[in-house]
């Protein structure tokens, strides 16, 4: 077992994170010994739920299933969980328990930000996407029509149980879109100001074989460095004003891809890696990189076999990246490689990027 912890300077906040492969059915007894004698509410995944059915051992009127698919991280479904947290009389010292992937995790974190303007949250990722990101942060949300997460709050977890034996039962391809984020990780880490130092990049280089086989005390390892580099970046940029943006490595371009593609052809971590691609195309046209760094890069994510997205339309990217939270009113905010696991940020307009990609 490893245990980690967020310190949240704004509200004095401790946020432990506990990783380790015991039985998941110890997990009700560590969820339990954090509530008390409270009352909570569980978000499960529907699809968490059919495999590892109320290993929580809640009653069922304490359960809330989570259709799965970023379809369901919508207002509507929020209110689901708010009707039945108010159903069930919940009080702030409640909480609601998210159980599942990223989307699970965003819309009950959000949904327990706004619950009686904030009610306890624990955290159960079940996808390496989720247990190397999403989980850990306080990031919540939800989608509109005009793009995704535009809608949502920082609201930290009391806790988040990160638990290995989840992961062996994801499907490859959910599996490979939790290993997009990972490899962002690679790319950024020594902006993340840690001062334990990782070197991941050739980790993920060496022991590629190893975590495709799904090894657990590898994985273990993998998940602590990525949520290691994440804490150091939160803990000095809770709400994103400054160094927190270097998270969104791959990220302006991922969410054009997945908008234009309705969310439904590719996995987030999938448009990840293109947005990873795209940077390091643009970084190094820009003069930015030097080709050896960009052919180091192109060489760690072809040994992870992601899935292939072709190139799309520039200007309907261009006009989708203008409508992300992150772009400015006069032009569109990257994140791109500088160096060696570094990156910085880069305001740019249209005529720049059609310039080279038009």
């Amino acid at each position: 077992m490893q245990s980690l912890n967020v310190k949240i300077n704004s509200t004095e906040k401790n946020c432990p994170i506990i990783i380790n492969d015991n039985d998941i059915s110890a997990l009700s007894e560590e969820v339990f010994n954090v509530i008390g004698k409270n009352n909570g509410l569980a978000v499960v995944s529907e699809k968490v739920f059919k495999i590892y059915g109320n290993f929580l051992k809640l009653p069922k009127e304490r359960i809330f299933i989570l259709k799965d698919g970023e379809k369901e991280k919508t207002f509507k479904t929020c209110q689901k969980i708010l009707d039945k947290a108010l159903k069930l009389k919940l009080t702030r010292k409640d909480y609601i328990i998210a159980v599942g992937g990223g989307v699970c995790g965003d819309i009950a974190g959000f949904a327990a930000s706004i619950y009686m303007r904030g009610i306890h949250l624990i955290q159960i990722p079940t996808t390496l996407l989720a247990c190397v990101d999403s989980s850990v942060g306080g990031k919540t949300g939800v989608d509109t029509r005009f793009g995704k997460n535009l809608i949502g709050s920082f609201y930290q977890p009391d806790c988040v149980f990160i638990n290995t034996n989840f992961l062996k039962t994801l499907d490859e391809r959910q599996f490979k879109t939790g290993l997009g984020e990972v490899v962002k990780y690679a790319f950024i880490e020594k902006s993340c100001g840690c001062d334990e130092e990782f070197n991941l990049i050739n980790y993920l280089s060496l022991n590629s074989d190893k975590i495709l086989a799904r090894s657990n005390k590898i994985l273990e390892e993998l998940i602590r460095i990525c949520v290691s580099l994440k804490i150091s970046v939160v803990e000095k940029d809770e709400h994103e004003s400054g160094l927190r943006k270097i998270l969104n490595f791959g990220h302006t371009y991922a969410h054009a891809v997945e908008k234009l593609t309705n969310y439904k052809k590719y996995t987030h971590g999938e448009a990840v890696v293109k947005g990873i691609e795209f940077a390091f195309e643009f970084a190094h046209k820009r003069g930015e990189i030097l080709e050896s760094y960009k052919f180091v890069a192109e060489d760690l994510i072809k040994k992870y076999n992601f899935k292939k997205i072709p190139d799309l339309d520039i200007r309907k990217v261009l006009l989708t990246m203008k409508l992300d939270k992150k772009a400015e009113s006069d032009g569109i905010v990257f994140i791109l490689p500088s160096d060696c696991a570094l990156v910085k940020e880069l305001k740019t307009v249209d005529n720049e990027i059609l310039k080279y990609f038009g």
